[in-house]
């Protein structure tokens, strides 16, 4: 950020629940930079959400931008941010992300794979991004905050509000990354939790009157992401043992329901694949191995399974299983 940006930039680093002089000696000589300011936050609270928002809380500049402390950013990536926005009036403008391997993260699978311009929450599915890694206009969304008090999905509410309360939306798909590093052994989000515990984002997203005020294709967006992405890794943590799915089983139902309720008919969206799961899930006399069995078949992607939904003549709907693994592979594919 501070050897490879051509725009004035200042680097926020929030020592959080931690001796400030400790990370003032790992930066080196990168603590002298004028441009570099180390703050302290302690709260006792093992989630990234306090020193994010601290963050937010501190900047002064007319956009913001947030990463985790072991990722990077490639050269030039928040001037092609910045070019992007100047273009477009962009409210927020989101960045490529590399993941670990050195592929592109098909997520969000926007429109056809290459939609960069003009984004739409829904039609675009951003509900896949849940993390706000990119630009963010401190003027529209500074009052922002992510969700204190939980270990995980901390930046899903703030995410949302953005993707589907933002005007103008931009992709930086053909810039320089986000990269995304996997050496952090301890990550906070990474501690196995109780399933109302990963699921408690839930609460402030259904308090948003802009979640209330939302038409029923914009809750159907939000909830199928928030089933594809979050709910199966939710069943295959709990459900592994014989003991684990008898103790799980009911409040795993029981979030199921609370989806279909928040957005009816969105589960015939899902994939036939994924519906073999919830039939497991229900049955009482089915067996942790076949459960376990069924979430794995659902990762086959050229299958028919997980292609098609139930209904053959919802094939074709936007937030379906083919058009949204479609546009995930173009992403992949193109961005090489």
């Amino acid at each position: 950020m501070l050897e490879h940006t051509a725009a004035p930039v200042r680097v926020n680093v929030v020592a959080h629940n931690i001796d400030p002089e400790i990370i003032r000696a790992n930066l080196g000589a990168l603590a002298d930079d004028p441009r570099l300011r180390l703050l302290e936050l302690r709260d006792g609270i093992p989630s990234p959400a306090g020193p994010m928002n601290h963050g937010f809380a501190s900047s002064t500049a007319p956009f913001i931008s947030v990463m985790g402390s072991d990722d990077e950013l490639a050269p030039g990536a928040i001037d092609s941010w910045l070019a992007l926005q100047e273009e477009t009036g962009a409210e927020a403008v989101l960045a490529r992300i590399q993941l670990a391997d050195g592929r592109t993260d098909p997520y969000p699978p926007v429109r056809g794979g290459r939609r960069t311009r003009g984004l739409d929450g829904r039609r675009d599915r951003l509900a896949y991004r849940s993390a706000p890694l990119g630009l963010i206009d401190r003027a529209r969304f500074g009052e922002l905050r992510l969700t204190e008090g939980l270990p995980s999905g901390e930046d899903l509410a703030y995410s949302l509000t953005v993707w589907f309360t933002g005007e103008r939306i931009a992709y930086d798909l053909a810039g320089p990354a986000y990269v995304i590093n996997d050496d952090a052994g301890d990550r906070v989000t990474s501690a196995p939790r109780p399933l109302a515990q990963d699921f408690a984002f839930l609460d402030e997203i259904e308090a948003f009157p802009w979640f209330a005020a939302a038409s029923a294709a914009e809750r159907t967006a939000i909830v199928v992401k928030l089933i594809r992405i979050h709910v199966f890794d939710a069943i295959l943590t709990r459900c592994g043992t014989g003991q684990d799915l008898a103790a799980n089983r009911e409040e795993l139902l029981a979030l199921l329901d609370r989806f279909e309720r928040l957005a009816p008919g969105s589960r015939a969206l899902l994939s036939r694949a994924d519906r073999a799961v919830f039939d497991a899930l229900r049955d009482p006399a089915g067996s942790p191995e076949e459960l376990l069995r069924r979430v794995s078949a659902r990762h086959a992607y050229l299958s028919l399974p997980t292609l098609l939904p139930r209904n053959v003549l919802r094939v074709f709907h936007a937030q379906a299983p083919f058009r949204t693994l479609f546009a995930g592979y173009r992403i992949m594919r193109s961005a090489r």
